[in-house]
């Protein structure tokens, strides 16, 4: 049975299926749409460094014949090959993507997928639907990517621009001239029969319960648009698609008496029955569009102008819309992602095991999520209450997206694999349960006390670490010095010394530099520190 995927799930090859040439099937369509379904291999950078890797019309199957464009067949849009022990040391990731051929925008679309095919049983299904989307030209569909092994990743991310920019945006170069045989990928016959004499099925066609004759013009349940493809479910459209603010109606008595020749957004001659957003209904339209005569400084509305309507919105996409597009929900398909650089996202469906994050970092979730209060324990709350470093923390499970931020502060997601790194507390907003934590002292004379104490996280996963502005990263040398109420984090193999600069003889007068605390670190190289632009 095929696994259903959502956006941002991802698995092992390994794990679907035992097999390495797949067949990679793609349905999408839209009225009065056509479009152009690509796959770009890219190396270690995500770039298309070699121009033979980028499979289109034009180009169909790369020099090997690792990867092959076979045109439509088995109810899907486009088709390709995949052979992944045939595909070169130098690519990393198969980007597979369809972009719109002239007019029109992705969120005219109509249920589609994305799914991989082994021996003629499809094994993954990831569905979309032009819900997800507004007023991209391009989707990203799927990726195949190497993490050590083979996996793949539903991704479902827009993309603004057509083909070209999407060329562009993995390092590619547009040519000014096309080749005039755009047809020879259908003459691609030796995949869909397999070398072997398998009379019963192809061995990447579609699965063998849809496919009985190998005609590919029956087209099976899921493979025409909206009237015979079984729409997603909710549960598979759950959560897949960022949060998109709807249009809404100015409220009543926040629209000021309207002056003399108004100016909303709206195109000169529109007719009345459409009113912009944020144009009153019945309000006549201008002569000029918005922006063209005596423009309002940034923020400020002009005269007459409807409340709430924000300025500086493109003129391509006017409206609501328009205005929040630079602020929409990024989904990377990882576990964690960056919103901004004051948000963090992360998905709970996707790595198994819960987050432990700080009590009361949550803004917003999406989905089923629990949360619960996670304690030290008896033992912990003494050693954090004795060295400073307790955390009061809450437990986050179950199957959605949670949004984590505190006080304004820069957020960054560091990856452990195995290895480890000290934070202070302090600095700790959240966590995977999968990694280790405990307090780890640090010796030192001359200090009250007599010594320091910060939180080390060993183990595979990911902790959120917070600062007070951009941080900086330095390499540790014999001669690295920082202030304790500075530092952040470093790696978990530095050797820490406390250079303790108290003396009777400094403190007796006036005049001291105040830095009387510092760190010394000591290492292989390798090693490092983070050191924020703020004293705690």
């Amino acid at each position: 049975m095929a696994r259903e995927f959502q956006r941002g799930h991802k698995a092992k090859i390994s794990d679907l299926t035992p097999g390495t040439d797949l067949y990679v099937g793609v349905q999408i369509s839209g009225p009065g749409l056509t479009f152009d379904i690509s796959c770009f291999g890219l190396d270690a950078n995500e770039q298309l460094s070699d121009d033979r890797y980028f499979i289109f019309f034009n180009q169909p199957k790369s020099p090997e014949e690792s990867i092959q464009l076979l045109g439509a067949q088995a109810g899907d849009t486009e088709s390709f090959r995949v052979t992944l022990d045939r595909i070169p040391a130098n690519i990393h990731k198969l980007s597979f993507t369809a972009t719109i051929d002239g007019a029109g925008q992705m969120s005219q679309v109509g249920p589609g997928y994305v799914r991989i095919v082994a021996g003629g049983e499809e094994v993954v299904r990831y569905a979309f639907t032009g819900s997800e989307f507004t007023t991209e030209r391009a989707v990203m569909l799927g990726d195949f990517y190497l993490k050590d092994v083979w996996r793949f990743a539903a991704v479902g991310q827009g993309f603004d621009g057509g083909l070209d920019a999407l060329l562009k945006n993995f390092g590619g170069e547009v040519a000014e001239e096309a080749p005039a045989a755009p047809q020879q990928q259908t003459a691609a016959p030796s995949f869909a029969p397999p070398p072997q004499a398998t009379a019963p099925a192809p061995s990447f066609g579609a699965p063998a319960a849809s496919q009985a004759p190998q005609v590919p013009q029956p087209a099976p349940s899921f493979g025409a648009p909206a009237a015979q493809a079984p729409a997603p479910t909710p549960q598979q459209q759950m959560h897949a698609a960022p949060t998109i603010a709807a249009p809404m109606p100015p409220m009543g008595g926040t629209v000021p008496p309207p002056a003399p020749a108004p100016a909303p957004y709206g195109q000169p001659g529109q007719p009345p029955q459409q009113p912009q957003f944020g144009q009153v209904p019945g309000q006549p339209a201008p002569a000029a569009p918005y922006g063209q005569q005596a423009p309002a400084p940034y923020g400020q509305q002009p005269p007459g102008m409807p409340q709430g309507v924000p300025q500086g919105v493109p003129q391509a996409g006017a409206g609501l819309q328009a205005a929040l597009q630079p602020y929409k929900e990024t989904a990377t398909g990882q576990r964690w992602t960056p919103q901004n650089q004051q948000l963090m996202r992360v998905d709970l469906t996707m790595g198994g095991t819960p987050v432990l994050a700080r009590q009361g970092s949550m803004v917003m979730y999406q989905g089923k999520v629990d949360f619960s209060y996670k304690g030290a324990g008896f033992a912990g709350r003494i050693v954090g209450n004795a060295t400073g470093q307790e955390m009061q923390l809450m437990r986050c499970t179950g199957r959605g997206q949670v949004f984590l931020a505190e006080d304004g502060s820069h957020l960054h997601a560091i990856e452990l694999q195995g290895d480890g790194i000290c934070v202070s507390a302090e600095s700790v907003l959240a966590f995977d349960e999968s990694l280790q934590h405990e307090v780890r002292r640090i010796e030192g004379h001359g200090i009250p006390g007599g010594a320091l104490f910060t939180m080390q996280f060993q183990g595979t996963g990911t902790v959120i670490v917070k600062t007070h502005g951009v941080p900086v990263v330095l390499p540790v040398t014999p001669t690295t010095f920082a202030d304790c109420n500075a530092i952040v984090a470093w790696s978990s193999a530095s050797q820490v010394i406390i250079s303790s600069q108290v003396r009777l003889r400094r403190n007796a007068y006036p005049g001291h530099s105040g830095e009387t605390v510092n760190l010394q670190f000591r290492g292989a190289p390798g090693n490092f520190i983070v050191v924020q632009p703020y004293e705690v």
